[in-house]
C-alpha cells in the first residue's frame, strides 16, 4: 500500500463531508463494516489444563468434588468454586460452556489443536485463532500489530502460529510483558539519519520482493512497519504511571500485571490480544496449587471485565478464556488431578456472546458430559460468528486452495450466541 496521498485523495472537502459524507456513515452496510472493524479478542490461556472443578463447573459434597464448597453467583442457581468470588459477582456478564467434549489429552498436541481448532487433516498446518482474526478482520485502525501474545518468559515473534497463512499473520510475543528490547531509537541517530536509513532499506526491500515468495515480502515488510507502530505507543508496556489503585486491582504477580499490559493494548487498538499463564498442569498437590493461582487469576480477570465495561470496549471485545482441556474428576495418588478432556469449561464474554449463560452440563459427579457436548470445532464457530464472520460463507486461501475456517462438520453453539 502507498502510504503518499494522491490528487484524487482530495476530493472530498470538508463541506462536502459534512452535507454528504455523513449521509454515508448512516448507510447500514457502512456502518455494520465500521462496527466489524472495531472488534477485539482477549484470549486468556491457561496453560497446562486449569481444573473445571476448582473453578466453573465445581461438584462440592461428591467422590471427586474436592475440599472446596461452591458459591452463588451473581446469576441464580448458577455456582462457582468459592475460590472465584469476585468473578462469581459477574457471572451476568459471562457465558460458560460446561460441556466441552475434546479429543486431546497431551500436552504437545493439545495446545496446538485447541488454537487451530481441529480442522479435519488437509495436509498443511491450520494458523491460530488469533492469526485467523488478524487476517480476516485486519489490524485496525491503529496499525498496531494485529495479533500480540503477553507471556511469561522469552518473546520474539512466532511464525509458526499463522501456520498455511504466512507469517505476517504470525503473534508477536512479548516476554514478561515487556517490549522488544532496543525498541525506541538510539540517542545517536538522529532522525534524518534513521530516515536516510529507512529510504534504503525501502530499496532493498524492491530487489527483495523481486526474488521471493510474496508471503515472504509480506512479512518481511510488516516487521518493520509493526516496529514503528511500536515505537511510537512504547507507553502501552509501562503500567507505572497507572494509578497505583489499579495495580492493586490487577494483582501484584505475573499475570495480574500482564492482564494490565493486555487492558492497555486493547485501548491502544491491538485486534488480537493473548495473555498465558502457566502452571496450571497439577498432577499433584491440585487443590494447594489452585488455591494459590486460581485467585489470582479471579481478581485480574474480574478486574478486566469492570475495565472494559467501564470503557465501552465490553461491547466490541470477545473475551475468551480456556485450557487444552481440563482435569480429571478422579483425585490420584499424588493428591492430583490428571488430564481430562472428555468433560470441562470454557468461559466467554464481551461481543457477541449471551451473557448470563450456562451451556450444558455435566453428571453429578463432573465425570462425564450429560448434555450435548462440544468439540472445539463448534466454538470456533461460536467465535466466529460472535465476531460476525460467517463460517460457512468465509474461508482461508491457500496459494488457490480454499480451506474452511472452522471444522466444516461442526457448528456454532447457538445457546452461547447473542
Amino acid at each position: 500500500m502507498n502510504p503518499l496521498c494522491t490528487p484524487g485523495d482530495h476530493r472530498l472537502s470538508r463541506r462536502a463531508f459534512l452535507g454528504g459524507g455523513l449521509s454515508l456513515l448512516a448507510s447500514p452496510v457502512l456502518a455494520e463494516a465500521m462496527r466489524q472493524k472495531d472488534k477485539q479478542v482477549l484470549f486468556v490461556w491457561m496453560d497446562g489444563g486449569m481444573s473445571q472443578l476448582e473453578s466453573w463447573d465445581p461438584k462440592p459434597n461428591t467422590e471427586f468434588g474436592g475440599p472446596f464448597r461452591s458459591i452463588q453467583t451473581s446469576v441464580p442457581g448458577v455456582h462457582f468454586c468459592e475460590l472465584m468470588p469476585k468473578l462469581a459477582k459477574q457471572m451476568h456478564k459471562l457465558c460458560v460452556v460446561r460441556s466441552m467434549c475434546t479429543k486431546d489429552n497431551a500436552h504437545s498436541s493439545g495446545v496446538d489443536r485447541i488454537q487451530r481448532g481441529d480442522p479435519k487433516n488437509r495436509g498443511v498446518p491450520y494458523p491460530h485463532f488469533g492469526a485467523g482474526v488478524a487476517k480476516l478482520l485486519g489490524p485496525g485502525a491503529s496499525g498496531l500489530p494485529p495479533y500480540v501474545w503477553i507471556k511469561p518468559g522469552s518473546g520474539g515473534f512466532r511464525a509458526e502460529d499463522a501456520g498455511f497463512l504466512g507469517p505476517k499473520y504470525g503473534s508477536l510475543a512479548f516476554g514478561d510483558g515487556k517490549p522488544p528490547e532496543n525498541l525506541l531509537r538510539h540517542p545517536d541517530v538522529s532522525a534524518e539519519r534513521d530516515s536516510a536509513r529507512n529510504e534504503l532499506r525501502t530499496m532493498l526491500d524492491q530487489r527483495f520482493a523481486s526474488r521471493r515468495e510474496k508471503r515472504v515480502v509480506e512479512a518481511n515488510a510488516s516487521v518493520f512497519d509493526m516496529a514503528e507502530k511500536l515505537m511510537a505507543r512504547a507507553d502501552i508496556f509501562d503500567t507505572s504511571r497507572l494509578p497505583e489503585r489499579d495495580r492493586e486491582r490487577y494483582g501484584r504477580n505475573d499475570f495480574g500485571q500482564h492482564m494490565l499490559v493486555a487492558r492497555q493494548m486493547l485501548e491502544a487498538g491491538v485486534r488480537f490480544v493473548k495473555v498465558t499463564s502457566y502452571g496450571w498442569d497439577t498432577h499433584g498437590d491440585n487443590f494447594n496449587a489452585h488455591a494459590t493461582m486460581v485467585p489470582k487469576f479471579d481478581q485480574a480477570f474480574s478486574a478486566m471485565l469492570e475495565d472494559l465495561e467501564a470503557s465501552g470496549l465490553l461491547k466490541t471485545t470477545l473475551v475468551i478464556c480456556l485450557s487444552e482441556f481440563g482435569r480429571t474428576p478422579r483425585i490420584n495418588g499424588h493428591v492430583g488431578r490428571d488430564h481430562w478432556p472428555e468433560a470441562w469449561s470454557i468461559a466467554m464474554a464481551g461481543h457477541g456472546v449471551r451473557h448470563g449463560t450456562v451451556v450444558g452440563e455435566t453428571n453429578d459427579k463432573g465425570t462425564w458430559v450429560k448434555s450435548q457436548p462440544y468439540d472445539i470445532g463448534s466454538m470456533f464457530h461460536t467465535w466466529y460468528r460472535a465476531l460476525g464472520i460467517d463460517p460457512l460463507r468465509t474461508e482461508f486461501d491457500n496459494a488457490g486452495q480454499p480451506l474452511p475456517i472452522a471444522h466444516d462438520e461442526m457448528i456454532p453453539i447457538k445457546e452461547a450466541l447473542a
